[in-house]
C-alpha cells in the first residue's frame, strides 16, 4: 500500500459552488470558462442543461467543486419544475452560489423570485452579470445592484473578460475548508449508517431513536440530508450520522442522487464507524461491495447488519452464505448481525457489535510484541524466492491507530500475497475486529558502492 502525501491527507472533501439562473443566461458557457475547458453542454436553445453536473475546478491554487444546474425558472412546470427542483437542492448543498443574470435583459420577475430563495439559503452569493462584451453593456450591468445581492460582476462568458475578478469573489465566497471537515474530537462515539437506498436505514434510526425522527418513504432514496441523531443506547449516548443512500456509479448519477453520494462519503469521513445496512432478502450488489471499498479506503471501523431477516428463508439463507463467502472476503473481519429494523427484532445486538469494533479500530501492539511477533512469523513462514532474492521482514512498529496502521521496515518488497498473510496472522494474534488494517512497507535502500 502507498501512504498517503500529507497534502492528501489534510485536504478532504472541496467547496462545492451552484452555478444558478434562468434558462439561456449563459450559465454553462461561464462554467465551461471557469474550469478552463469545454465539457458543459452548450446550445443556444433555453434549457439544455436539465440535471445538475459536477466539474473540478480551481484558481489560484484553490480546488473547488462547480455545480452547472439546469435553467431556474420559478413558475415551472413539468420537466422545467423538475429542473428548477434540482436547482434548489444544489443550492441547499452548496457552500457558495455564482448566480448568473443576463445584462442586455436586466432584470425579470423570474430573476427576482430566484433572488427570495437565494436569500432565503442564507448561503454567500456571487452576482455574475453575464453578456457584458463592451463598455456600454457593463453601464448596465451596474443596473443590477437593484437586486440587493452586493455587487454585480460583469463577465463574458464568450470572450472571458472580467472572469477573474468574478473568481476571485467566489474564492471570497467558498469555505477555506469545507464545514464537513473539522475534526470532532471527544463526545459521543460517532456512526455512519450507510447502505444503498431503501435497504431500511432510516427505519434502523428510527427504531434505535424510538420515535419517527426521519422521513420514511417506500420511493427509493426519500432521505437527501445526513441526519444527526444523539441516541442513548446500552447505558451511553451515540451520535448516528443517518445519510442519503449511496447510488450507483457517481459520475451516472444525477441531479440529488449526485449529491446525496457526496454527503454519504462525507458521512463516512465524519464517523468513526459505519454500519453498512444490506437487504438480507436481496443479492449482495456491486453497489454495496462498492460502498463497502469507500468504508475501507477512509478507514474507518465497520458492522454489516443484514436487515429485514424476517423475509429471509432457508433457501435464501443457503444462497446468502455462499454470497457472503465470495463478496465479502476482503472484510471477513467485520461483525455482522441480523436485524429487522421495522419490528425492532435483534437491534439490541448492534451496540455489542459497535464496541467490538471500536475496540478494534483503537487497539494498539507494543514495538516488543509486534516484532517477537513477526520474528517468529518470518522464522516459519518466509517469504518465497523471488528471481534469487528472498526479501525479508527486518523490524515493525505501529504508527496510529483509528484504524490501526503498521510500518514494515524490509530488505526489498514484499509481495502482495505475503503482506495479506502477515494482514491475516496479524488479526488471528492480536484480534482486530470489525476495523481495516493498513501496512506500509519500507524496503531497504541499496548502498551504493
Amino acid at each position: 500500500m502507498t501512504e498517503p502525501t500529507p497534502e492528501a491527507t489534510a485536504s478532504g472533501p472541496v467547496p462545492v459552488l451552484a452555478v444558478v439562473g434562468r434558462p439561456n443566461v449563459g450559465k454553462s458557457t461561464l462554467v465551461n470558462r471557469i474550469i478552463g475547458r469545454r465539457e458543459a453542454v452548450v446550445q443556444d436553445i433555453p434549457g439544455v442543461t436539465r440535471d445538475r453536473v459536477s466539474y473540478d475546478a480551481d484558481w489560484n491554487g484553490r480546488a473547488f467543486t462547480v455545480v452547472d444546474t439546469g435553467g431556474w425558472d420559478p413558475d415551472a412546470r413539468g420537466l422545467a419544475e423538475a429542473i428548477r427542483a434540482q436547482a434548489e437542492i444544489a443550492v441547499t448543498l452548496a457552500d457558495a452560489v455564482l448566480f448568473v443574470v443576463d445584462a442586455t435583459v436586466g432584470i425579470t420577475d423570474a430573476d427576482e423570485a430566484v433572488v427570495k430563495i437565494l436569500r432565503a439559503s442564507k448561503k454567500p452569493v456571487v452576482l455574475a452579470a453575464n453578456k457584458v462584451d463592451d463598455q456600454r453593456t457593463e453601464a448596465e450591468a451596474y443596473g443590477l445592484w437593484n437586486l440587493g445581492l452586493g455587487e454585480p460582476y460583469p463577465v463574458s462568458a464568450l470572450h472571458g473578460r472580467g472572469s477573474g475578478d468574478m473568481l476571485d469573489a467566489v474564492l471570497a465566497a467558498l469555505p477555506e475548508t469545507p464545514p464537513q471537515t473539522f475534526e470532532e474530537v471527544g463526545g459521543p462515539r460517532r456512526i455512519a449508517i450507510v447502505g444503498k437506498p431503501n435497504v431500511g436505514k432510516s427505519s434502523l434510526l428510527n427504531k434505535l431513536a424510538g420515535e419517527e425522527r426521519v422521513v420514511v418513504d417506500n420511493v427509493a432514496g426519500t432521505t437527501v440530508d445526513p441526519v444527526d441523531e444523539l441516541i442513548e443506547l446500552g447505558g451511553q449516548t451515540w451520535r448516528f450520522i443517518d445519510t442519503a443512500g449511496i447510488r450507483k456509479r457517481v459520475k451516472e448519477a444525477s441531479g440529488h442522487e449526485y449529491y446525496a453520494s457526496l454527503r454519504t462519503s462525507t458521512a463516512i469521513d465524519r464517523a468513526e464507524v459505519a454500519v453498512l445496512v444490506l437487504n438480507g432478502g436481496e443479492s449482495i450488489s456491486e453497489q454495496d461491495v462498492r460502498i463497502l471499498q469507500t468504508v475501507r479506503e477512509a478507514g474507518r471501523a465497520l458492522v454489516i447488519a443484514f436487515n429485514k431477516w424476517d423475509l429471509v428463508d432457508e433457501e435464501r439463507r443457503y444462497y446468502l452464505e455462499r454470497e457472503i463467502e465470495r463478496d465479502l472476503v476482503q472484510v471477513q473481519w467485520a461483525p455482522r448481525i441480523n436485524i429487522t429494523a421495522r419490528t425492532g427484532w435483534h437491534i439490541d445486538r448492534l451496540v455489542p457489535a459497535l464496541e467490538k469494533a471500536i475496540e478494534g479500530w483503537e487497539t494498539r501492539i507494543s514495538t516488543g510484541a509486534l516484532n517477537a511477533f513477526l520474528g517468529r512469523l518470518v522464522a516459519e513462514h518466509p517469504h518465497p524466492v523471488r528471481s534469487g532474492k528472498q526479501p525479508r521482514v527486518l523490524f515493525g512498529t505501529q504508527v496510529s491507530t483509528a484504524p490501526p496502521t503498521f510500518v514494515l521496515f524490509t530488505s526489498g518488497k514484499l509481495d502482495a500475497s505475503y503482506e495479506r498473510f502477515i494482514e491475516r496472522r496479524l488479526r488471528e494474534e492480536f484480534g482486530f475486529v470489525g476495523t481495516p488494517i493498513v501496512l506500509n512497507q519500507r524496503p531497504r535502500e541499496k548502498r551504493k558502492r
